[in-house]
């Protein structure tokens, strides 16, 4: 699929590449000659293609050719050893560890055409001699991230450098479409066109859901932008390591660790695995318990994850390159392109919960054009078998999620405007003009604009008396610049939008860093503690500075950290997919392995109360011992259950006042009345109307406690919270939460209309509730007919709601020994 006509590039133009290739041994695919072609023909575009099928060579065959005709008609030229250089190339990627991989691949092919090209990379990893090669203009072509692009914009020399550049690649777009570290790199690409105005960018990306969106976004300056189809997506069969019949298996919750002797055969039958998990707890806890039983050197057994120290990763990384190591624990920290092409086979613990990641997942096993891709899902409880069969259905379909870009990011934009500021200053009227030519900032009105260089001129109308918020000058030439060396060194440390809490270092005593967690979990411990962590049992000696000095513990137990954010939810599109298999199960047409083990519990729901499926909504009203529950199953995943179940309570309770409790899984939500109560279709029907929807949310929550919390995130990206100077103890999350919370309210008391609270509000209805896809679920359940069924006893979906419940409350029992009591009730049934 292309978006526009395939440019009419003569073969001899071509040709030192594919003669280049034939060397090798390859054929040069259609879609690398249709890259290229368009490349000389000016055009930029993106490109959509599977991990592993030549994108990287596809976008960079362009700049080869064109450096191959210079040097065809210029003759070789020999230059200086320190004479400056044109910087041509520039590639984006999102990881650090993917730049130095494909720094790696970019220098073979100019190496092997004895081309004089200097590939230098500058990321957070970089050494200093690169970082030094990237300020100093010796580079033709450049691997970066876009936090470190934006660092480089800060510099005013580097506006010439980037003068003479030709090409952009962003690889991995779709990693970056929906978050705001794309709409950090979408104002720098910005900055990138108008400093070099025939530019040539291109994006690489896997499939996505709105693949248009993805190219508009990228390129916003070229609406009709080619759209090139690379070789169409790899066969990918999904396996399930199913429990034996008969065996006793986890109706929900659990880590999986009832897989580990399946797992562990199934890792030894092949060279080398990647076991992906969805947490870095769970990576942690896995990887200690096969270390227990890992029958080979523990030094062919690694983990990695995004908290693990940069050694340590790079480490797991090139002992899959070389083949040293067996099985690599993961999380999301590989899902991207690193090239593994030794990796036999990929294990995914846990439901992916979405398509696209099972299908990036899937694509690091057999790493090689051509060859099928396999998955090997481990289901750590019952009911994920049946995201396994809606997954299975799902690509037998090709149905993959979207990715929503952000719009109006002003944290970042304010962010932006302070890097050019420090970078050689900017005209407001131009700048407006060249961020209004983003996709995240087209809508930006004039009153806003000024709104933003009212802040970072002096914070705002509230903090205009206090000199910290005072970042940029308007200079003699109207031109807006960095005055005051102290903004423009602090500035440079916090550039980019990542933010995490309270980190802390994790060292040894007398050693290296093995990487940080956050202060929640290290503020708990006492010296002489253990906890799990980076592979190994560590004791606590203390903690000083923001840094926990550790050494190895002489004992193999002890907690592991959790992180914040740790849950996926369940995406939408699986969870319609589910829905489906429950109604095709419901008719008999399902024949999925993952049902057939499953039917005894399926068989058990239907006879208590009824499957769910997409033409009607269920609903379970249980009276128990310990109260009368409410069970409803959009299939909508956790963040949208729990707002909706926020907002079921307050409509019920302003029809009949109660007390209620809520909670919510990816399949549904619970809601339990204290006071005696009943329901009936008619009332569940009610209670779901869309209308007034956002006015009822603002009455469900205490909207401005969520803004402050969210508010935190938004003043460190736009500079408003300072980092902490090297040197000095890094402030701690509590002082963080305090600074954050005294600004909201200076704010809120004095500049309510604040730039700001603004965002954080509409952050607040976008994100963390969801108002959209919340206002769809409403919609969609108030359409379907309600199938209210009335069980003696918790079924099989409302037992997992349940057992999450029962952490919240107090009780004389342990809440472990309720929930174990009433799973064996249910096996009995069961059975």
């Amino acid at each position: 699929m292309t978006a526009a006509r395939r440019p009419d590039v003569t073969p001899r133009r071509m040709a030192p590449l594919k003669a280049w290739f034939d060397a090798q041994g390859w054929r040069a695919l259609p879609f690398q000659r249709e890259v290229w072609a368009r490349w000389l023909a000016g055009e930029s575009g993106l490109l959509h293609t599977p991990t592993g099928s030549g994108k990287t060579l596809a976008a960079f065959g362009g700049p080869l050719l064109d450096v191959l005709e210079t040097a065809r008609a210029d003759g070789p030229v020999k230059r200086k050893k320190n004479a400056p250089r044109t910087l041509r190339l520039l590639w984006i990627t999102p990881l650090r560890a993917l730049a130095t991989d494909t720094v790696r691949a970019l220098r073979e092919p100019v190496d092997a055409l004895g081309l004089d090209w200097r590939i230098g990379l500058r990321t957070g990893d970089a050494s200093a001699r690169d970082k030094r090669l990237a300020r100093a203009g010796q580079l033709d072509a450049l691997v970066t991230t876009p936090e470190s692009l934006a660092l480089l914009l800060s510099y005013p020399e580097t506006a010439a450098q980037f003068a003479g550049l030709r090409t952009v690649v962003v690889d991995e777009w779709h990693e970056l479409l929906g978050n705001k570290r794309g709409v950090l790199l979408q104002l720098a690409l910005a900055r990138l066109r108008a400093l070099a105005p025939s530019l040539r960018t291109w994006g690489l990306s896997a499939t996505l859901g709105n693949l248009g969106e993805a190219r508009d976004v990228l390129l916003p300056h070229a609406p009709d932008a080619a759209l090139v189809s690379g070789l169409p997506p790899r066969a990918l069969t999904l396996e399930t390591l199913l429990p034996d019949a008969g065996e006793r298996f986890p109706w929900a919750g659990h880590l999986g660790l009832v897989q580990l002797s399946r797992v562990i055969d199934r890792l030894l039958s092949q060279r080398t695995s990647l076991l992906f998990t969805n947490t870095r707890s769970q990576a942690e806890l896995w990887h200690r318990a096969l270390s227990a039983v890992w029958p080979e050197d523990q030094g062919t057994l690694a983990l990695h994850h995004g908290s693990l120290d940069p050694k340590l990763r790079s480490a797991a990384e090139q002992g899959l390159r070389e083949g040293t190591v067996r099985c690599v624990v993961a999380t999301s920290s590989l899902d991207l392109g690193v090239d593994f092409p030794a990796v036999d086979q990929v294990l995914q613990l846990g439901s992916p919960k979405g398509m696209a990641r099972l299908l990036q997942r899937a694509g690091r096993a057999r790493h090689r054009p051509g060859e099928p891709a396999h998955v090997v899902c481990v289901p750590t409880h019952a009911l994920e078998l049946m995201e396994y069969a809606a997954a299975r259905d799902a690509l037998a379909h090709g149905r993959i999620e979207p990715r929503t870009p952000p719009r109006l990011s002003l944290d970042v934009l304010a962010q932006h405007c302070v890097t050019l500021a420090l970078g050689g200053g900017f005209h407001a009227d131009a700048l407006y003009d060249e961020v209004r030519g983003t996709h995240a900032f087209a809508e930006l009105d004039p009153r806003t604009w000024s709104a933003v260089i009212e802040f970072i001129v002096q914070g705002g109308s509230a903090l205009a008396h206090y000199p910290d918020y005072r970042r940029v000058v308007r200079g003699d030439d109207g031109r807006y610049i960095v005055e005051d060396r102290k903004v423009a060194f602090r500035h440079r440390l916090s550039i980019g939008t990542i933010t995490s809490d309270g980190s802390v270092a994790v060292k040894f005593l007398r050693g290296g860093a093995l990487g940080s967690v956050e202060e929640n979990f290290i503020g708990r411990l006492r010296p002489g503690d253990r906890f799990q962590f980076a592979g190994r049992t560590l004791e606590l000696v203390r903690l000083h500075e923001m840094t926990a000095q550790v050494r190895m513990a002489k004992r193999a137990d002890g907690m592991v950290p959790k992180w914040q954010g740790g849950r996926m939810p369940l995406s939408g599109e699986l969870g319609r997919e589910v829905e489906r298999v429950f109604a095709r199960v419901a008719a008999g047409e399902s024949d999925a392995p993952e049902v057939r083990a499953l039917a005894p519990l399926l068989r058990l729901q239907h006879a208590l109360s009824a499957l769910p499926g997409p033409d009607h909504l269920l609903a379970e009203w249980v009276r128990a011992r310990d109260g009368k529950h409410l069970f409803l199953y959009p299939f909508a995943g956790r963040a949208v259950h729990e707002g909706l179940a926020a907002l079921l309570a307050l409509r019920w309770g302003r029809r009949a006042p109660n007390s209620f409790s809520f909670t919510a899984n990816d399949y549904g939500l619970v809601l339990s009345v204290q006071a005696d109560a009943d329901v009936d279709a008619a009332l569940i029907h009610a209670l779901l109307q869309p209308d007034a929807l956002v006015e009822d949310l603002t009455d469900s929550f205490n909207l401005t406690e969520l803004a402050r919390r969210q508010f935190r995130e938004i003043a460190r990206v736009s500079g408003l919270l300072p980092p902490s100077l090297p040197g000095r103890a890094p402030r701690s999350l509590r002082q963080l939460q305090a600074s954050s919370g005294l600004l909201y309210d200076v704010l809120a008391r004095h500049d309510p209309d604040h730039l700001l609270l603004a965002q954080a509000q509409r952050e607040v209805f976008a994100q963390q509730l969801d108002v959209v896809h919340l206002a769809h679920v409403l919609a969609d359940c108030a359409r379907r007919p309600v199938a209210l069924h009335r069980p003696k006893s918790l079924t099989p979906l409302s037992f997992p709601l349940w057992a999450e419940s029962q952490r919240a409350h107090l009780s004389t029992e342990d809440w472990r020994a309720r929930v174990a009591r009433v799973a064996e009730q249910l096996e009995k049934r069961h059975g």
